[in-house]
C-alpha cells in the first residue's frame, strides 16, 4: 500500500509560492499555503528565525518515495536565501485521500521514526491566549512557534467541540521543539491559568522528521 509524508515549511510571508514550486519540480501534486505569524522573542531569532513577522505556512502531501526529493528540492531552492530563511520538517501520513481515488495510506501505527529530533507541539486556544502559551512554552524551552489564527465548525446550539466551549475564534500554535524539551513544554501550557478550566483548549505532540533549517549554511551567510 502507498504510503505518504506531510511536508511542512514555515518561511517568510510571500515565499510560500518559491516552496511549492519548487516542490512540483520534485514531483509534488502542488501545496496549501496558511497564513500565520510567528512569536520569537529576539534572543532566539538566530535559532530558528521566527520573528514577531509574517510567516507562509506550507502544507504538502507526498508519496513518501518522493518526499526526499521534494524536501531537497525545497532546501535547494531556499540555499541563497539568508539564513536562517525558514524551517521544514515532516510527519507521517496515515491515510490520504484524492478526489476520484480510495482511501491510500501505510498501514495503522505506523510510525515515522527515522532521524525524529523533534516534535511538532499543536495546541488550540480561545482567540487572545495564544501569547500567554507562547510565552509559557519559551519560560520551559521552546525557540519560537507559529501562531494561526483560525475558527471553530460547531452549529449553534451545539455545546463542545472535542471537549472544548464552543467559542467560534480560536488560536491554533505550532511548536517545533527538541524531543528533550517536549514534556517540560507541554507541561508548561496545560498548567497555564487561561487552560485551568476543562474544555478550554488542547494540546498533542506528534514526531517530525528530517528537521531542517532552511537557508545558506552558516559558514557561507554573510
Amino acid at each position: 500500500m502507498q504510503a505518504y509524508d506531510k511536508i511542512f515549511s514555515i518561511v517568510p510571508r510571500g515565499s510560500g509560492e518559491l516552496v511549492t514550486n519548487a516542490a512540483k519540480e520534485a514531483g509534488a501534486f502542488g501545496g496549501t499555503i496558511l497564513m500565520g505569524r510567528g512569536t520569537a522573542s529576539n534572543s532566539i531569532l538566530q535559532i530558528l528565525g521566527f520573528g514577531d513577522s509574517a510567516k507562509d505556512i506550507v502544507l504538502i502531501v507526498a508519496e513518501k518515495e518522493k518526499s526526499d526529493a521534494i524536501r531537497d528540492s525545497i532546501i535547494l531552492a531556499s540555499k541563497d536565501k539568508r539564513r536562517p530563511f525558514g524551517v521544514l520538517f515532516k510527519l507521517a501520513v496515515s491515510d490520504f485521500y484524492r478526489s476520484g481515488q480510495a482511501f491510500l495510506g501505510e498501514e495503522k501505527g505506523e510510525n515515522m521514526n527515522e532521524n525524529n529530533t523533534h516534535k511538532l507541539i499543536t495546541v488550540i486556544v480561545n482567540r487572545g491566549y495564544a501569547d500567554d502559551a507562547m510565552d509559557a512554552a519559551r519560560k520551559a524551552g521552546a525557540g519560537g512557534g507559529t501562531i494561526i489564527n483560525a475558527r471553530g465548525t460547531a452549529r449553534e446550539g451545539d455545546a463542545t467541540f472535542f471537549g472544548m466551549e464552543i467559542v467560534p475564534e480560536k488560536d491554533m500554535i505550532m511548536i517545533v521543539a527538541e524531543n528533550s524539551k517536549v514534556d517540560a513544554i507541554m507541561d508548561a501550557i496545560k498548567n497555564l491559568p487561561c487552560l485551568s478550566k476543562p474544555g478550554s483548549g488542547v494540546a498533542f505532540a506528534s514526531p517530525a522528521a528530517d528537521f531542517t533549517v532552511l537557508g545558506k549554511p552558516k559558514n557561507q551567510d554573510k
